[in-house]
């Protein structure tokens, strides 16, 4: 058969008969100018860290030595160690993960810390909630009961308010279910995916609802004690440090109320950002039927004995995790019950082993190493020594000081993810300074230390910021957010989230009994 080549008439049997033109290499790709100045600033931090390290060697061994301002050497050989792994996780490819437990493993290796403390870090209560709350998300994930939820609520809104608002209350509630951000980024997409092909032909409402998705699950976080890695991070460089960390009741009291309003006042920002008065008035019907046709998971009908159990489930822990004073039961080994409840044979709905495999081992790991960095930071007096250092010109602004610390902290804490994408390093670094300074500068350690870990949550600048960020930019057949429009949305965010930490750590938690100067 004597056919031809569509694109330029050549018969076929002749196509590959003229020999292609040699090449002899490739042409070399064109430096783009963004990995140009990824360089520059890598070769800049490199340098700052090069000064740093001098600083802190003179330090310990100048004119100072021997002094009580001096910096231990001990002090000096962890800062530098911290110094490195920042820059490190900053611009190295090496995963955030290998550096830390490098870095650790480096501490252990000079004798500044006991390989003891490096060896408990993974046997810590809060790595074992953690891990027991994963094998429960496991299982509850296993049954669609969350998918399922969502769904249904969702599907009464009326108007695009509407919708935005019943999302951001189920993605509130769902800080309680999944203890990862990025997890629980993972379990909405598809209920946003079901939403944006229900709503295709609203093109700004779907936009709305894709910066809503991610940036209500950052926000809301701080509503439960398991809702981010930093938040027990937290905790444990207070306690090391010799005050009262912070329990799963007493986290939900102080959070919740700022993951609520910030979350809904994030939505209505990105509504009136993103959207016209038209695209708000029109009415929405969206009903769960419409919703079936593009979601993979059954939303109709009862529930079955697997959600239905799941749901009694998580009910019975979170309760439990609340009213620790009255049944005196570590939260750990109440998650460690619902954990075999929800893999044993009879009663729950995911395999023991199955569940265990879903478990990000690499972020617990990351967990206990950031962790014994920020109790070796307080324990050689490292951060004491630096948080005087830089931060100490503020005791000299006398009544003000209090004041102006809290302010920079707070900024600080929100600025963060910008120089560092991981929020449980973000509190690594953070906290164990904070924590130093604050009782010289009459502010309580303990409410600083909450107000730094809840600014933190504010990283929405980047899609490398955060990984539902991450997640959502980018999602096969729907059409999400560029680049440009995170920028818009966190140049409003941004100072909007200070100032409500600052109310709420100036006024709002006082008054619920955290009083933030002592």
């Amino acid at each position: 058969m004597n056919t031809t080549d569509a694109a330029t008439g050549t018969p076929a049997h002749f196509r590959y008969a003229t020999p292609a033109p040699a090449v002899l290499s490739p042409a070399p790709r064109p430096k783009r100018p963004r990995d140009n100045r990824r360089r520059i600033a890598a070769l800049l931090a490199a340098a700052l860290l090069a000064a740093f390290l001098i600083w802190c060697a003179t330090s310990t061994f100048g004119q100072a030595a021997g002094t009580p301002t001096a910096l231990s050497a001990q002090g000096a050989l962890t800062l530098a160690v911290f110094a490195v792994a920042i820059w490190l996780w900053i611009f190295s490819p090496v995963g955030d993960t290998y550096v830390a437990l490098g870095a650790a493993l480096v501490l252990v290796l000079m004798g500044v810390l006991p390989e003891d403390q490096l060896f408990s870090s993974l046997g810590e209560d809060t790595i074992w909630l953690l891990l027991a709350a994963f094998v429960i998300a496991a299982g509850i994930t296993a049954t669609g009961l969350a998918t399922r939820a969502a769904a249904y609520i969702v599907a009464g809104a009326r108007s695009p308010r509407q919708l935005v608002h019943l999302t951001t209350g189920v993605l509130v509630a769902t800080a309680f279910a999944v203890p990862s951000t990025s997890g629980r980024a993972a379990l909405a997409i598809p209920v946003f995916i079901a939403l944006a092909r229900a709503l295709q032909e609203r093109r700004r409402v779907v936009l709305a609802l894709s910066l809503v998705f991610p940036s209500v699950i950052l926000l809301s976080a701080v509503a439960s004690y398991l809702g981010a890695g930093a938040h027990l991070i937290t905790s444990q460089i207070l306690t090391a440090s010799g005050y009262e960390g912070f329990s799963f009741a007493g986290w939900l009291l102080y959070g919740l109320p700022l993951a609520f309003v910030s979350s809904h006042l994030c939505a209505e920002l990105v509504l009136w950002l993103f959207t016209r008065p038209g695209d708000r008035r029109l009415p929405l019907a969206v009903g769960i039927e419409q919703l079936q046709e593009h979601s993979p998971v059954p939303l109709t009908g009862p529930l079955t004995v697997g959600q239905s159990r799941a749901a009694l489930l998580i009910c019975a822990v979170v309760v439990l995790w609340c009213t620790e004073p009255l049944h005196h039961l570590h939260p750990a080994i109440v998650a460690l019950l619902g954990s075999l409840l929800v893999a044993s044979p009879g009663f729950g709905s995911v395999g023991l082993t199955k569940a265990l495999k879903a478990v990000p081992w690499s972020m617990l790991i990351f967990m206990a190493a950031t962790l014994t960095l920020g109790t070796a930071l307080v324990g050689t007096g490292a951060a004491q020594w630096l948080a005087l250092s830089v931060l100490g010109p503020v005791d000299g602004l006398g009544a003000a000081a209090p004041w102006v610390f809290t302010v920079l902290v707070v900024v600080m804490s929100a600025a963060a993810h910008l120089v560092i994408q991981s929020r449980s390093a973000r509190s690594a670094v953070l906290i164990p300074l904070v924590v130093s300074l604050a009782p010289g500068l009459g502010v309580n350690a303990v409410a600083i230390a909450f107000a730094s870990t809840a600014a933190a949550g504010f990283c929405h600048t980047l899609t490398s910021s955060a990984k539902p960020v991450n997640l959502f930019s980018d999602i096969e057949g729907v059409e999400t957010y560029k680049p440009a429009d995170l920028l818009r949305l966190s140049a409003v965010l941004a100072p909007v989230m200070v100032a409500l930490v600052l109310v709420f750590a100036l006024w709002i938690w006082p008054a619920m009994g955290m009083p933030l100067f002592l």
